[in-house]
């Protein structure tokens, strides 16, 4: 096909949509459903409503191709699991029971029954299932939730394609199952995978699918020889099969390396490739493998993970080049648009124009559609879109939200001294035992108490102007004198104020920092249905005045024991908001860092001697390529440290992570030269204190043994054999006791329960010590 002709047949499709639904019906109908309040066909009739909304939606927008499949209850990794049968031992009778209450029940857990790990999608705040193998699993072909998804949207008279976690990716993702030897590779299964594979797609053709879509982002991450050439051989035999729809491998957050030329010479119809900013490579990668004759190529020229506007004029650019390069070129966004909140013609709170430099998932569609049109008739066809957006690229490139002179003033007057503590940490650690007087192993949360259906009706009130402030605050001053009593009560020995102000850990201080919007509609699903809306960083960042030192002064005020001043760190301030894209990361990191900075002088100040400054999307952020890592990781790790190197040796800094492979940045943990981290630990059966201990880490760590992603409770038995499998690997004296996370999602009872438990382990092992 020539370069016009191929032109001419370019069409818009997308890889994924949202799945909440305008006012997150799925939300609200499967937690409806967990507290007995929606039955199970509600449920299901809801589900099929927001996918037949979303594919209109997306036919009327002009895609000519909709995905089906994407669509999920909780995770999609999990349904791929269902899919292949991979059900857990432990979860098998509950799923023959039930199976919609036994995939619950595998996201969740039970109060029996552990859930599946769970840890983030690659380098995004989505969180997957982690699917469990060993070499006994055996592998069954369940393609019935794909089969009737295609169906539905078939019979609304829709093109439709089927999207799948490839099986390469599906095993790259999976960890040995509890009680399989940590030194299995789940890729050995392949060929047990394989077949099955083979009858799901089999199965999608014979409902009528023309292609299938093989998502396969794990191989834009560094792969072995051996990895890239089982990739080779599962697509030489899935092409190879008679019975078969028309194939598309699909790539994205990433550059795909050595992987480019074996997708290539795959005897499959098509290939899905990211060409944005974070995977231009992509470009020069596939002219030097003599692109991709005969094939089709879905160009991921839309941002699908950002909500700036697009630059149509440079995606048309790349298009074009691409057009000689593929037998057809279609447009699409970079990912499945899952990453974005819907509609940003929602937000009435901020300006029209700054509006304008807006793209959510329905935005972003409307792009696509434009840009296919572009590419099949030419500039000419869409010329009133091309001044638009140059007219919205050039508003946002003048206005005056994105550049504070005095703030890059301060910025580039940092020193390297600015990012360093007075004192090294074995000197602070003996300053802080005597000034905070602690027991072995000290108890404490992560930070956030529940957020109650009182305090959400609260501060809904106050936005209604249904209560004055006055009002408000009294309720927020009940709440954490409830909170302290509570763990004065129960034991804890470093408190917090429990956050009842804070409508999100982000959000909240984004509210309070110049340079970021906030949203009221832009919901972001982050796990199953836990949604956030990540407020949007778009211009010079710094402090007004204080953001929490009242709240943690008056906690403070109310007992004797330490309360810990709580703020979110610089990278994940960054990684949890839609961050600007017109200056490096790491400036914009600096700017926040500096405000951070003055709010834990000020904490200090105010007599807070324990302040923990959370990080937990520093693994998140840490770029798929080995290659890219050392430059991010050297300003990651900078800027915590501008965040907290002002304070005196004998106040602890503390740090958190969470749901994240630690392995990968231990080195950075220590860099971070915090005094305390706190990591999830108890679904990964304390992974993370073995990985600390290889690397001698010197500090004190927390690693977590209360899950507080399920709603089940820790007996004090289970919590305390989690910490002697800590002790293991932490001495006692560097040792701390604690849950995974904040406690935010949790109902008070199962806190009450789980945190009472907690101190009781820590009891237990204290004994254990003294009398061994």
């Amino acid at each position: 096909m020539t370069a016009q002709s191929a032109a001419a047949a370019a069409r818009a499709t997308v890889y994924g949509y949202p799945r909440q639904g305008q006012n997150r019906e799925l939300k609200k109908a499967v937690e409806g459903y967990w507290k007995g309040r929606v039955d199970a066909d509600a449920l299901r009739a809801t589900a099929a409503e927001l996918r037949r909304a979303n594919w209109r939606q997306l036919a009327e927008a002009g895609i000519h191709e909709v995905p089906t499949g994407d669509f999920s209850y909780y995770d999609h990794v999990l349904d791929a699991g269902v899919m292949v049968g991979a059900i857990p031992a432990r979860h098998r009778a509950a799923v023959e029971a039930d199976a919609l209450d036994g995939y619950f029940a595998m996201a969740r857990g039970t109060q029996d029954v552990a859930p599946l790990e769970m840890t983030k999608w690659f380098d995004t705040n989505y969180h997957y299932l982690v699917p469990e193998l060993g070499p006994d699993t055996v592998f069954t072909a369940d393609s019935s939730k794909q089969v009737a998804e295609l169906k539905e949207a078939l019979a609304l008279g829709l093109t439709a394609r089927p999207v799948l976690v490839g099986p390469v990716t599906y095993l790259l993702l999976a960890k040995p199952a509890p009680g399989v030897a940590a030194d299995f590779d789940p890729l050995t299964l392949i060929d047990r995978l394989l077949p099955v594979y083979a009858e799901i797609v089999a199965d999608l053709r014979a409902a009528g699918a023309e292609w299938v879509q093989l998502d396969e982002p794990a191989l834009v991450q560094d792969r072995t020889p051996a990895e890239l050439n089982t990739a080779t051989r599962v697509y030489r035999d899935l092409g190879a099969l008679t019975d078969r729809p028309k194939l598309l491998v699909a790539s994205y957050f990433a550059r795909l390396g050595d992987a480019l030329p074996v997708l290539a010479k795959a005897p499959v119809e098509g290939l899905a490739l990211d060409f944005t900013e974070s995977a231009a490579a992509n470009l020069d990668a596939l002219a030097a493998v003599g692109g991709l004759p005969g094939k089709r190529l879905i160009a991921g020229v839309v941002n699908g993970r950002n909500i700036w506007v697009n630059d149509l004029e440079k995606s048309l650019g790349t298009l074009g080049t691409l057009l000689g390069l593929a037998d057809r070129v279609d447009v699409a966004a970079s990912c499945s648009l899952l990453h974005v909140p819907l509609d940003a013609s929602a937000e009435r709170d901020i300006e029209p124009q700054i509006r304008r430099w807006l793209a959510f998932a329905r935005q972003k569609t409307a792009e696509i559609v434009t840009l296919a049109k572009g590419l099949a008739g030419g500039t000419g066809a869409i010329a009133a879109e091309l001044a638009a957006n140059r007219a919205d690229l050039a508003s946002r490139a003048g206005s005056a939200i994105t550049r504070d002179p005095a703030v890059r003033a301060r910025a580039a007057a940092v020193t390297d001294a600015d990012a360093r503590r007075s004192l090294p940490y074995t000197e602070r650690a003996a300053a802080q035992r005597a000034h905070l007087g602690l027991p072995l192993l000290p108890t404490t949360t992560i930070g956030s108490f529940p957020q109650t259906t009182e305090l959400r009706t609260a501060r809904a009130d106050l936005r209604a102007g249904r209560i004055d402030s006055a009002g408000y605050e009294e309720r927020i001053r009940a709440e954490i004198g409830e909170v302290i009593s509570f763990q004065e009560k129960t034991g804890l020995d470093v408190l917090v104020h429990g956050e009842p102000e804070r409508n999100d850990m982000v959000q909240y201080f984004a509210e309070q920092l110049t340079g970021y919007l906030a949203t009221q509609h832009g919901w972001v699903q982050s796990y199953g249905t836990r949604y956030v809306r990540p407020p949007i960083l778009a211009g010079d960042i710094s402090r007004p005045e204080p953001m929490t030192v009242r709240w943690t002064t008056y906690a403070q005020s109310l007992t004797a024991k330490p309360v810990k001043g709580m703020l979110t760190g610089p990278v994940t301030m960054l990684a949890w908001s839609f961050v600007r894209d017109d200056q490096p990361l790491g400036d914009t990191a600096r700017q926040v860092a500096l405000a951070l900075r003055d709010e834990v002088n000020d904490l200090e100040a105010a007599g807070t001697s324990v302040i923990q400054v959370d990080e937990p999307a520093l693994r998140e952020t840490l770029p798929l390529r080995a290659a890219d890592r050392p430059a991010y990781l050297a300003w990651a790790t900078e800027v915590f440290r501008l965040s907290t190197g002002g304070v005196r040796p004998d106040t602890q800094i503390h740090t958190h992570m969470c749901y994240a492979e630690f392995g990968d940045i231990v080195q950075a943990i220590d860099d971070l030269d915090a005094d305390v981290i706190s990591l999830e630990a108890a679904r990964s059966h304390m992974q993370v204190a073995r990985e600390l201990a290889g690397h001698g880490y010197p500090r004190e760590a927390g690693p977590g043994v209360y899950d507080i992603h399920s709603p089940r409770v820790p007996s004090t038995d289970e919590a305390a054999a989690l910490l002697r499998k800590g002790l293991e690997a932490i001495p006692a004296e560097r040792l701390w006791v604690n849950p995974d996370c904040g406690l935010k999602t949790r109902a008070w009872p199962e806190t009450r329960t789980s945190l009472e438990n907690l101190v009781a382990a820590a009891r237990t092992i204290r004994t254990e010590l003294s009398t061994s």
